[in-house]
């Protein structure tokens, strides 16, 4: 393995370290990258929102080459982003027939890109039964609201010049795996006054009118709805309220003006960035310093059933678990039973009626049960070794066969797989010890020709991930390992100050996290130049 001088690995990487703590301080309400499908949202709900030629401009140009959106992800992954342009689209041609275009904008190009993206999503579609959709966030809502938008349109151009656009008297086909009843059950509940689940708030848009019907839904502050540009628009309904102070209104403001008329979601995210990149520092022992107010800031977020990833989002078990762990790591103990909250018959889950757990909350909700127990805090000692052993079991046997795991919060198996292989290797119980050597073997197995890893791509992300599973865990540093790692890190080296940004992370579409790309690997490459030799138990801390 390629080592150099413990002063040179210090003097790089704790100096990036530094800038990262630093930068998290300065960034309030996290730093996700733009999404497509949010900013369409906003074209179709915020027109009077400032940077809205902009958002439209944005569109047009950031397409694939075969007339979609979604970056070079597969299909399954780019229906939701290009459902989303492409209803923005015909809403922005709708809106020409009486407002006009802004000078910047093209009418006939801005006609032949919504035509192809289309015709693409005719093409898609064709065959629904047999695209295999990705668990994003309420897509069993999202699809079904963008098809029935996009027919609605097509019905309304009937007779325009535009009749002909996409496949003519064609209608999108909604695919065969989601039930659109389920929207029009969340619609029936907000038109009948009744409450929803605070996860629903993050897609409120979807509920069209009904959003801005609803009773009982309040911004919370910065002025956001579900951590949502686009539920927040949807809530204040479709014309600009008149009142200057309106706190929604300055959010999507403060967004638009941050963003250059773009917008993220979710946003604000800071918790979960903060605790997320300080857990993958401390686990490579990388400690800068950091600041009482941010450590106190994250403490007392965490109420009695746990904290939420950022201002508007529901409390979840993931960004809990993630901050009880971290803040251990950095000298700071905070009881875990509030974890309990999340506890179900056979694992854990990251809010209350889920539709599919994750490997990855289950990890950490491991960690920060299986660190506090180690270290011989609880009064229930019986309780927290039968979580332990639960949660255990139930990571071992969501294991796929070669070796990784999926997971809905992360579109790369290297997220979820790190993610188990490390909390296993520290808490497992059971087949626990098995179970990390064979992803040990799929990472090694996995690796590409120029040092990288990555499902599509290689990317500095995901190769970040890859390394630390090499460099954490306690299995055999072979010449096999030594190489991996060696080669993995002159990857990382090259792409450190100019990396791909991928998006991985998994929203309504995929979006990308700076500072969650950088700290694992800074971490990674930390640890690769400064450990040699496989880390012994009483070296190993909690990550994440």
């Amino acid at each position: 393995m390629t080592t150099v001088t413990p002063k040179d690995a210090s003097g790089e990487f704790i100096g990036m370290a530094r800038q990262l703590v630093s930068t998290l301080s300065c960034e309030p309400w996290g730093n996700p990258s733009p999404s497509v499908y949010e900013t369409a949202r906003l074209v179709t709900l915020a027109p009077w929102l400032n940077g809205q030629t902009e958002r439209i401009s944005h569109l047009l140009h950031s397409r694939r080459a075969d007339g979609g959106w979604g970056g070079t992800v597969p299909k399954e992954f780019a229906l939701v982003p290009t459902l989303s342009a492409a209803e923005a689209l015909l809403t922005t041609l709708q809106r020409a027939q009486t407002q006009g275009l802004p000078r910047q904008l093209d009418h006939t190009r801005l006609t032949q890109i919504t035509d192809r993206a289309l015709r693409l999503l005719f093409a898609w579609l064709s065959s629904p039964d047999d695209l295999d959709l990705p668990d994003t966030h309420a897509i069993e809502l999202v699809v079904p609201y963008l098809v029935t938008a996009i027919n609605q349109h097509l019905d309304d151009l009937q007779g325009t010049p535009l009749a002909g656009i996409g496949a003519g008297h064609a209608r999108l086909r909604l695919p065969g795996s989601l039930d659109p009843q389920l929207l029009d059950v969340l619609r029936s509940r907000l038109a009948a006054g009744e409450s929803v689940p605070d996860k629903a708030l993050y897609s409120l848009e979807t509920s069209g009118a009904y959003a801005h019907q609803a009773r009982g839904i309040q911004p919370v502050p910065p002025g956001t709805v579900g951590a949502s540009p686009a539920a927040t628009a949807a809530w204040l309904g479709k014309d600009k309220p008149e009142d200057p102070h309106n706190a929604a209104v300055r959010y999507l403001n403060a967004v638009a003006t941050r963003y250059e008329g773009l917008a993220p979601a979710p946003i604000p995210i800071a918790q979960f960035e903060r605790v997320a990149v300080l857990g993958f520092l401390a686990r490579a022992g990388l400690r800068p310093a950091v600041s009482a107010e941010l450590l106190s800031g994250i403490e007392i977020a965490i109420g009695p059933t746990g904290t939420a990833g950022g201002a508007g989002l529901p409390v979840d078990g993931d960004t809990t678990a993630i901050a009880l762990v971290t803040l251990a790591e950095l000298g700071i103990r905070h009881d875990p039973a509030c974890l309990f909250t999340y506890e179900r018959d056979d694992h854990f889950c990251t809010w209350p009626g889920e539709r599919t757990p994750a490997p990855s909350t289950n990890s950490h909700q491991l960690e920060a049960l299986g660190q506090y127990l180690a270290r011989g805090h609880p009064n229930d000692t019986a309780r927290y070794r039968r979580a332990v052993k639960k949660i255990s079991a139930w990571i071992c046997g969501q294991q796929r066969e070669e070796g990784s795991w999926d997971d809905k919060w992360h579109a790369s198996p290297y997220y979820p797989t790190v993610c188990c292989a490390l909390a296993l290797d520290r808490y497992g119980t059971g087949n626990a010890a098995t179970t990390v050597h064979k992803a040990v073997d799929w990472v090694l197995a996995t690796q590409r020709g120029e040092g990288s890893w990555g499902r599509w791509q290689g990317t500095i992300e995901e190769t970040a991930y890859a390394m630390l599973t090499l460099l954490l865990t306690r299995h055999r540093i072979d010449k096999q390992v030594q190489s991996a790692v060696a080669r993995g890190s002159l990857y990382l080296q090259q792409v450190l100050h100019n990396p791909d940004n991928a998006p991985l992370w998994t929203g309504k579409d995929l979006y990308f996290h700076q500072a969650l790309a950088m700290a694992p690997a800074v971490a990674a490459l930390h640890l690769a130049q400064s450990q040699p030799a496989a880390p012994q138990v009483g070296q190993l801390s909690a990550w994440q």
